[in-house]
């Protein structure tokens, strides 16, 4: 072979093998043993990340930072989806099954990040000691939380809980000590329930109950308070095995490995080092992690065939069930959805089985609460519960109604609005044009950022929101009561049904429900209220259960959660 060809060959070769690494996903080596270990997560979202704030928070990011920073007295185990103890080494419940008395862990201190010292310091008091997580910053959490000045959106789950709290919330009382909960010593927290309901333990683990720090929030002898600036960077003070580093709005967020939390079996230290979050759109994302610079991300409906048939990502893809559900909700006080009939026919004019399919992920929801949670109706048990995809039933609804109003389907003018993403709209306009070719009828669409969306849902300008509930935790009453049986709490104020016959006889069963221990009865029950909310009255139009595959980087080893957040202090890392 002559050298000009020799050299033709090698030139070749070496132009295929940089075109083969360039169309493989970049992979992100494990780093050398002295440098730290970053997790890169990019989620798709509209905007920023809303708060880390215990008290304020209300979305599944915000949620899922504070359980990273901070730690409940109860914990939801990721796999199994049950309760452990965390923060509470016990508890002991009274012969009245109201009163729980918990005994707090001792060896848990206050950290900050340091950025002059670049490294996570612990917090000190007055007199120069480290600051101890105690009971008393426990009571303090929930009673910051149930404060009305405080204006927390989940303030109204300790008023269903805890005695005294809904008056507090509510300002029939000022005093704070009338609420049932209280310190008896560092390690001694007393809470006292309104009811011995089967979730009591759930309740009080929950984000909203966490210790909070006074001293910083609202100040003490030698810090001066600064409100609710005290989770922006270098204010931000944690207890969790994670502590806040940075927040740049807009752009990202980061943590650091806490080591002064002890860590054990429930709440481990974690492998990790460094967690940075970064928010932009499903396609920018996606794009992130084959550049290689994320470590999670979704996969966008539009990338989901080329992804999961590629051989390159066999090895990345992992399972993400959720306990929640994707649904459209109605404004029942805004003509026409404000008739039960045209709510019906809208919901049986959805091809749910075609939705999924062009969703590339989820599974067809006739009903609202998962099937996951306990107490939930299983699909096996009550098959025929829900809503079914039906054009001529849904048409002869909406028939009957056009008859009686004197209307054609073009006078009819609806809007049917969601939060700004890329899924979402995708979403929005394969059920506009089901509706189009289903009933004959225009809806129209529009969208808005996050934080503008959840205030303008609530104002009921539209007649059709889009909302998603992820389970706070995994009963049947999480997903009913506390999201549509209460007036102002949960998307009641969205649908506005929080009257009228059906609507007591809904938040009856749920009542009942909450305090039954038998599983056959407490299932019928919760089966009963389904078929109120979503046939009868056709309040929301469920549309499919979450459960979806995103990309991951293998180097990160980790259990599939069933419960819609990680516990990344539990994730290893290898090669």
């Amino acid at each position: 072979m002559s050298r000009v060809k020799t050299w033709f060959v090698i030139s070749v070769l070496i132009i295929a093998s940089m075109v083969l690494a360039a169309c493989q996903p970049a992979a992100v080596e494990a780093p050398a043993a002295d440098e730290p270990v970053v997790l890169n997560i990019c989620r798709s979202t509209s905007g920023d990340i809303p708060t880390i704030d215990p008290a304020l928070a209300w979305d599944v990011i915000s949620i899922q930072i504070i359980d990273e920073t901070t730690v409940g007295l109860t914990r939801q185990n990721e796999v199994t989806t049950e309760n452990e103890l965390a923060m509470a080494t016990s508890y002991s419940v009274a012969d009245d099954g109201l009163t729980y008395t918990f005994t707090l862990r001792d060896d848990v201190q206050w950290s900050k990040w340091d950025a002059i010292k670049k490294e996570v310091v612990p917090v000190l008091d007055c007199e120069g000691n480290p600051r101890k997580v105690t009971a008393k910053d426990f009571e303090y959490g929930i009673l910051r939380t149930a404060n009305p000045a405080t204006g927390a959106d989940y303030a109204y789950v300790l008023g269903l809980t805890i005695q005294g709290a809904d008056a507090f919330t509510n300002g029939e009382s000022e005093d704070p000590a009338t609420v049932g909960v209280k310190a008896i010593d560092d390690t001694t927290l007393e809470v006292k329930f309104l009811e011995p309901n089967v979730y009591n333990l759930s309740i009080i683990g929950l984000w909203f109950t966490h210790a909070q720090p006074s001293w910083l929030i609202d100040g003490d002898d030698c810090t001066e308070g600064v409100g609710d600036r005290w989770i922006e960077t270098g204010f931000f003070q944690g207890y969790g095995p994670y502590v806040l580093k940075e927040w740049i709005h807009d752009s990202r967020l980061t943590l650091v490995k806490n080591p002064f939390w002890p860590g054990d079996e429930v709440v481990p230290a974690s492998s990790i080092d460094q967690i940075v979050w970064t928010t932009l759109s499903g396609s920018s994302c996606l794009a992130e992690f084959e550049a290689g610079n994320a470590d999670l991300a979704e996969i966008p409906s539009g990338d989901y065939d080329r992804i999961t048939t590629d051989k390159k990502y066999k090895e990345m893809l992992f399972p993400v069930t959720e306990l929640g559900t994707e649904f459209y909700s109605f404004n029942t006080q805004k003509a026409p959805t404000d008739d039960v009939r045209v709510r019906k026919a809208l919901s049986m004019a959805i091809d749910r089985e075609a939705l999924v399919k062009i969703n590339k992920a989820g599974i067809v929801a006739p009903y609202f609460t998962h099937p996951g949670a306990t107490g939930a109706p299983s699909q096996e048990k009550y098959p025929d519960l829900g809503v079914k995809f039906d054009k001529a039933a849904a048409n002869a609804l909406l028939d009957e109604y056009l008859a009686e109003k004197g209307l054609t389907r073009a006078d009819l003018n609806m809007v049917l609005m969601f939060n700004t993403s890329e899924g979402h709209k995708m979403r929005a306009e394969a059920i506009q044009q089901m509706w189009k070719e289903n009933l004959g009828i225009e809806v129209q669409l529009t969208n808005q950022e996050w934080k503008v969306y959840k205030v303008t849902r609530t104002e009921g300008a539209e007649n059709i929101y889009r909302s998603s509930w992820i389970q706070d935790y995994p009963d049947a009453n999480n997903f009913l009561m506390e999201v549509f049986g209460i007036p102002g709490a949960g998307f009641s104020d969205v649908v506005d049904w929080n009257s009228g016959a059906s609507f007591d006889r809904f938040v009856d069963l749920l009542k009942q429900g909450a305090k039954e221990t038998d599983t056959a009865k407490r299932q019928q029950l919760y089966a009963d209220a389904e078929k109120i909310l979503v046939e009868e009255e056709a309040v929301v139009a469920p549309l499919f259960w979450y459960s979806s595959l995103e990309l991951r980087q293998p180097r990160f080893k980790m259990q599939e959660s069933l419960t819609g957040y990680e516990r990344y202090e539990k994730w290893t890392v290898g090669k």
